[in-house]
């Protein structure tokens, strides 16, 4: 058994975990939540604790000011705290450093998305071999297990490619990973996660299509596609963190990631894109100033914490799987529903983080139990996917499966077409009003019979 929990960082996706680990800290031991704002660190504690969430009080909850790109800062924390496992959820500029620290003093090593650098942004694919692979020999030798992307998507799609190569196909097509927030914040504009990675990812569009790379401008192909309990979607086929480790390990011809946008958010990216306004490069004022554009949106949206009271509706994240079992063709949907007001309810959050959190406590209850511990670097789809899926089921993310028939009306269509074509279909139509904003995310009036 490993015992003890450090949780690095503040925001939703921590809170979330946070409250996952308290839950299980019969399993989980001891657990620290550090980051650079120690007030954050006490808010969670204070939320647990009003939510009753504490498993068992014998066991301590407490926090600790940290700057994680402070190496050595952090291995005294993880040897302070006698921490076994390091669940890091900070932003993605600081993956690199906590890892190293993990290496230092033998800690696992959990998180969530990709690392990256400030100055750069959808560098050459495959990116986890820019950063992450780089140091899989030395966790080797080391004997350290560390889990790459164990969020929802990267994290459970990951683990529902492997289910689908272990339980449902002999041969694999295609996979096309879905994922739409039906929900509603009732904010002009807000995103559900850091703002300044939210945008970081949508510059450039790299996917994994007839086994080899392909990039397309961002928002350029569209489909509609009607999910389970959300309804019809609009989907753009986006770049993602799973695809650069999935297109290495998993048998496919083509994986691909489509993300739901409406047109109000369509219109107002472009038009903060257009203006260089997500550019993550400085520039220098006229006082000779030197700000980050990114940084200045990002500080003037909403915190994406603050949207959970209000948040309603739901989201619906999952696989189109098509290949083939026992030589006939087969297609199946493997997806998980979450409602925002329900994460609130449990765990204070909206539903965004709540499925980002749930997932890397359920990796470290299975690292604590030994159930996962490779002893080496792997991502979610290298890992037995059952017993993951199992326990998400227990705790709070459970999983559906569909199947489809082949070519019938529910089937998804992936394949894309030529440019042109795409362009032609993918053009968002919005409703402004100056004196009025909000008009453009008013309900639109049914159209009388």
């Amino acid at each position: 058994m490993k015992k003890n929990l450090l949780i690095i960082g503040a925001g939703g996706v921590a809170h979330v975990a946070a409250h996952k680990a308290a839950m299980n800290n019969a399993v989980l031991g001891n657990i620290c939540i550090a980051s650079r704002t120690l007030a954050k660190c006490d808010g969670i504690i204070d939320s647990i604790k009003r939510k009753g969430h504490i498993q068992d009080s014998e066991q301590a909850l407490f926090s600790r000011p940290l700057d994680a790109l402070d190496i050595p800062a952090t291995v005294r924390l993880i040897r302070e705290t006698e921490s076994a496992i390091v669940v890091n959820l900070g932003a993605a500029f600081i993956n690199m450093s906590v890892l190293e620290a993990c290496l230092e003093t033998g800690a696992v090593y959990i998180d969530t998305a990709i690392h990256e650098e400030p100055d750069k942004v959808c560098e050459t694919p495959p990116w986890y071999a820019n950063y992450e692979w780089q140091r899989k020999d030395r966790c080797a030798e080391r004997g350290l297990t560390a889990i790459l992307g164990a969020g929802f998507d990267p994290g459970v799609v990951n683990a529902y490619c492997a289910l689908a190569v272990k339980r449902y196909f002999d041969r694999i097509d295609t996979i096309d990973i879905l994922d739409v927030n039906a929900g509603s914040h009732g904010k002009y504009f807000a995103t559900n996660f850091d703002p300044e990675i939210n945008f970081r990812e949508f510059i450039k569009v790299w996917t994994w299509i007839d086994r080899q790379w392909r990039e397309y401008p961002t928002h350029s192909v569209k489909r509609i596609y009607d999910l389970p309990v959300v309804g019809p979607s609009p989907l753009y086929l986006n770049g993602h963190d799973e695809l650069h480790s999935l297109s290495k390990n998993i048998d496919a011809n083509s994986i691909r990631f489509w993300m739901g946008f409406g047109d109000h958010y369509i219109n107002v990216f472009t038009v903060l894109r257009t203006l260089g306004f997500l550019s993550h490069l400085p520039v220098t004022l006229t006082t000779g100033q030197e700000v980050v554009p990114l940084k200045v949106v990002k500080a003037l949206l909403p915190d994406p914490q603050t949207l959970a009271p209000g948040y309603t509706g739901k989201t619906c994240i999952g696989n189109f799987v098509k290949g083939w079992k026992d030589g006939q063709a087969r297609e199946v949907l493997i997806y998980q529903v979450s409602d925002h007001h329900r994460c609130y309810e449990e765990v204070e959050s909206q539903g965004i983080s709540y499925t980002a959190g749930v997932p890397p406590v359920a990796a470290a209850l299975l690292v604590a139990q030994g159930v996962w511990d490779p002893k080496t670097m792997v991502n979610v789809e290298e890992l037995d996917p059952e017993p993951f899926i199992a326990l998400l089921d227990r705790i709070g993310l459970p999983t559906e499966v569909k199947e489809i028939a082949p070519g019938g009306p529910e089937s998804f269509d992936g394949a894309v077409r030529d440019l042109e074509t795409e362009l032609a279909e993918s053009t968002a139509t919005v409703t402004i009003s100056a004196a009025n904003p909000m008009i453009a995310l008013a309900p639109k009036p049914a159209t009388p019979r």
